[in-house]
């Protein structure tokens, strides 16, 4: 069975090139990666369809095809012209992907795959492309939707000659409700995610949320490879440079905050809510873990303006309350580094913290549950699930008084839930479970006929969005 993975935007190669470091290089590459590698050891084989591009900015990504090392005999990267060669911000390639889908048919010939997965609108849309030109079934993994992305930045029907010129949101929306509509099967992280995102009234007509048939839930997993609590080779050197860094601070366990600067994430909320508890801060210092610059008080200017706008507020707390003393920053700077430090603190009886305002899924705490850390995480979203069986806390990310209670409770109680919270990662959030439950889902609809040859209309459905906009306004 030859089963393609299709996601046009970002790139894949060995090395994980920008990885993290562009909006079009986020989660979903780590995902569709992982996916692919667990299918592949499984003896499916596999091809991440993705977009080539020959641009001397973005050399490793030229190939039209590549691999992974130790992957070779059932998961290889294939690139597809389209578009020209240089690289496209993911909202530039809507208009390219219909030449997209018939290059990809070009490249397979009379030997098709038996089915596909779609990522992102993008990915799923050109999987109703090819659906539609030679009945390839498919199903469509959205990770994030256009409908509420459009809420958050505020979309309104004054701004929306703006927005759409820069987000290309009526495209995108289009393009999912054709996704969702044309889909085997969607799948979700978590059950919150089908009831919440896919129930959007901008997907109403395009997708049922209480039709059970059409949905399966299936949470991502953890790359066990990296995030353990076996020790890595690079423990050593990394234990000392932390070691080192903290050497005139007290020994004791960490309240340990480690996500992306971003303001849902919450970090205000995580510095207010220790800044409010003396006990706490007599328990455990607190490490807020960043990228790319040693010392926020003195090198600020270093990042980037809206880390900058997030990092302001906390350092004048820390100030304010005089708790330079127990509050630190860490400069990580990959994922076995992150893994590694994860296991420094687990060692010292630390909790690790997500108080998102709210979090799709939280792939975040189940990665350093695996590391040895209990783990404190929103009740918002994701999290509520991952933890519904009391592997870890569940605290209010508006709330400092309860996020503090949960904090405490994880110092307090760490060796227990550090055991739980990996026992809950080994047998429910691995990337094996991942790709079993994704088996059984492709082997069943690649034994389902798919219709072909239906009308597609364009992508340019503005009416629809701006009469959503204006009942909201």
């Amino acid at each position: 069975m030859r089963v393609l993975f299709v996601n046009p935007q970002g790139n894949f190669d060995q090395q994980d090139s920008h990885l993290t470091e562009h909006p079009d290089f986020g989660g979903q590459l780590v995902y569709v990666k992982e996916v692919s590698m667990a299918l592949a050891q499984l003896g499916v084989d596999v091809d991440i369809v993705t977009r080539r591009i020959d641009d001397p900015d973005w050399p490793e990504f030229s190939e039209p095809v590549d691999y992974y090392t130790g992957y070779e005999d059932h998961l290889h990267i294939v690139r597809i012209s389209c578009g020209g060669p240089n690289f496209l911000n993911k909202e530039r390639l809507w208009e390219h992907l219909n030449e997209f889908a018939e290059n990809i048919l070009k490249f397979y010939g009379d030997d098709l795959p038996d089915f596909a997965t779609g990522h992102y609108g993008d990915g799923g849309y050109s999987c109703v492309l090819l659906k539609q030109k030679v009945g390839i079934g498919f199903t469509l993994t959205g990770h994030s939707l256009g409908a509420q992305k459009l809420d958050k930045l505020g979309t309104s029907c004054e701004n929306f000659a703006q927005m759409e010129q820069h987000y290309q949101f009526a495209k995108r929306i289009t393009a999912e409700r054709l996704s969702m509509e044309q889909a085997y099967k969607i799948i979700t992280s978590t059950g919150q995610e089908r009831m919440e995102q896919y129930a959007h009234p901008l997907y109403q007509g395009a997708v049922d949320v209480k039709d059970d048939a059409k949905f399966a839930v299936i949470p991502p997993g953890v790359n066990t490879r990296i995030f353990t609590t076996r020790p890595a080779a690079d423990d050593e050197t990394i234990h000392r440079k932390i070691a080192d860094k903290l050497c005139t601070y007290e020994t004791k366990p960490c309240v340990v905050v480690s996500s992306r600067f971003d303001e849902k994430k919450n970090h205000l909320g995580a510095v207010k809510a220790y800044a409010l508890s003396k006990e706490l801060q007599d328990k455990a210092n607190l490490g807020i873990f960043i990228r790319g610059i040693d010392d926020p008080f003195s090198e600020l200017e270093r990042l980037p303006k809206k880390d900058q706008k997030i990092m302001r507020p906390l350092l004048a707390i820390i100030e304010q309350q005089q708790l330079k003393d127990k509050v630190f920053f860490l400069n990580i700077q990959s994922q076995k580094e992150l893994a590694s430090t994860y296991r420094y603190f687990a060692k010292l009886g630390s909790v690790f913290t997500l108080t998102a305002f709210y979090e799709p899924f939280g792939l975040a705490p189940i990665e350093a549950a695996a590391c040895g850390l209990a783990v404190a995480a929103t009740k918002n979203g994701g999290p509520s699930e991952i933890f519904e069986d009391g592997s870890g806390i569940l605290v209010d990310p508006f709330d400092p008084k309860d996020m503090a209670r949960g904090f405490l409770k994880g110092i307090d109680e760490a060796a227990t839930y550090a055991r739980l919270g990996e026992q809950r990662v080994k047998t429910t959030y691995t990337w094996e479970n991942t790709a079993k439950s994704y088996l059984k889902i492709i082997a069943a609809g690649a034994q389902t006929t798919h219709t072909s040859g239906f009308v597609l209309p364009a992508l340019e459905d503005h009416e629809r969005l701006l009469t959503y906009l204006a009942t909201r306004s």
